[in-house]
């Protein structure tokens, strides 16, 4: 580099520095008074003059002197610089500080992260722990308050039921004596008397001479006819509404329809070579083949079943080939309990109707086994096709055929019951509902109900 390049450059920086000096000036400048004339020119009074060149070179440092408009400018231009520079630095000093604060994030979400995800994740555990123990504690209390309040609901009728009994007692023995007293009014009278007999006599004469009229016995009867008619309809209404055998709940089919069914979820394979089935029913009318329970599969829809035909109560395997009945067995209105046994090693089929064997046949499908894969269905029974149907089209039932009544405690079992154990499950003052079967428990297992079918407690 020249020594004329250097001290050029050195020239520019004392300039520099000048025009620097010079800004502290930079209020006394803005006073000048720019609108002397009207086209923005300047004297040329203030115009430094220019030395005349000489044929020597000027000196190093040496420059122009600048006007007032050229400092106004650079002091501009130094301002935006200035401006400019302090943006600049603020915008890397925020870009600094948040990389650092970002940093610093990472390192605490790194180091602690985890511990408070696994505090988090153990504080939502035992939350939800000590919820479920909250809800199975409540409902724990809910299912005693409901039993401890059906227990009540029973004893009150059963004490209901024990006084209506009573009463219903007192009123025939009253009868006995007030037509007793009618027998002994036409026997001479050297016959004795007995003590209902005098007493209602001196009570009628006390009436007599009060002068209050004596009522007939005509008129004794009537009224006790009328009350005994009263009781028996307040006992029939009362005991309606109690299930048999200590059942909470059954099933109430309200009307024939095609729909009206009910199905049974099995606890385990249906594949057997015993079966025994039993359940309380109570029709509302029996006028024709009506289906109480039907176990099929898609292959015979009709593997067991137990229905009624008016008054008369059938058992079926296989089919109506093999069946077993039992004659006048069934009431309308009324609690019936049915149970139909059947083992294969004997081919031996029985029907039992409150407790009693009614009807017994040998050789009903001897050897065969009950297939797996089938439904139980309550109130009703599927077609030759309908039961292959039931996946992808509507089921196809019968109206004429459906159960209306109430039904409950079905049970069914994977062996033949005892005598004993039947007469047990049809006691009407069970506390228990019956035992509960192995392939099909009241009370445990689940069932679904369609058509319009109600679980009734």
């Amino acid at each position: 580099m020249s020594v004329w390049r250097i001290l050029q450059v050195v020239c520019l920086v004392g300039s520099v520095s000048v025009v620097v000096l010079q800004h502290q000036d930079y209020g006394s400048l803005m006073k000048v008074n720019l609108y002397d004339t009207y086209e923005n020119e300047i004297d040329e009074g203030d115009q430094t003059e220019v030395e005349t060149p000489t044929t020597n070179p000027p000196p190093p440092c040496s420059g122009p002197e600048l006007s007032k408009w050229d400092k106004l400018f650079t002091m501009l231009e130094n301002s935006q610089m200035k401006e400019n520079m302090l943006l600049q630095y603020s915008d890397d000093l925020m870009k600094v500080e948040m990389r650092s604060l970002r940093g610093e994030v990472l390192q605490f979400v790194a180091e602690y992260g985890g511990s408070c995800a696994a505090a988090v994740e153990g504080a939502v555990r035992r939350a939800g722990s000590q919820t479920d123990q909250w809800l199975q504690q409540a409902l724990e209390q809910l299912m005693e308050a409901a039993t401890e309040q059906r227990e009540q609901h029973k004893e009150a009728l059963r004490m209901i039921l024990e006084v209506s009994h009573e009463q219903a007692a007192k009123i025939e023995r009253l009868e006995g004596n007030c037509l007793n007293e009618a027998m002994t009014q036409t026997k001479p009278k050297t016959e004795v008397k007995s003590f209902q007999t005098r007493h209602a006599i001196q009570d009628g004469a006390e009436v007599e001479d009060r002068g209050q009229p004596h009522k007939s016995v005509s008129d004794m009867l009537a009224e006790l006819q009328s009350l005994r008619e009263q009781l028996e309809v307040y006992v029939r209404a009362t005991s309606s509404r109690v299930l048999p055998a200590g059942c909470d709940m059954a099933l109430f089919f309200p009307m024939r329809s095609p729909k009206t069914h009910a199905e049974i979820i099995p606890h385990r394979s249906m594949q057997t070579h015993a079966f025994t089935v039993c359940l309380w029913a109570k029709p509302t009318q029996v006028v024709n083949k009506t289906v109480l329970f039907t176990y099929g599969t898609t292959s015979n829809p009709l593997e067991l079943q137990l229905l009624l035909n008016g008054p008369n109560a059938l058992f079926t395997v296989r089919g109506e080939a093999h069946l077993v009945e039992a004659r006048g067995a069934v009431e309308e209105g009324r609690w019936n309990h049915l149970c139909g046994t059947w083992s294969s090693d004997q081919g031996l089929a029985s029907l039992w109707v409150q407790g009693q064997k009614m009807a017994s046949s040998p050789g009903v499908a001897e050897g065969h086994q009950l297939p797996n894969g089938g439904n139980i269905i309550l109130g009703q029974e599927h077609t030759a096709d309908g039961l292959a149907k039931r996946f992808g089209f509507q089921d196809t039932f019968k109206a004429e055929e459906a159960f209306t009544g109430k039904m409950t405690g079905v049970n069914v079992w994977d062996r033949l019951l005892g005598e004993e154990e039947i007469s047990q499950q049809a006691r009407a003052d069970g506390r228990s509902c019956g035992d509960r079967g192995s392939l099909v428990a009241w009370g445990v297992s689940q069932i679904v109900t369609k058509g319009g079918v109600e679980l009734i407690y």
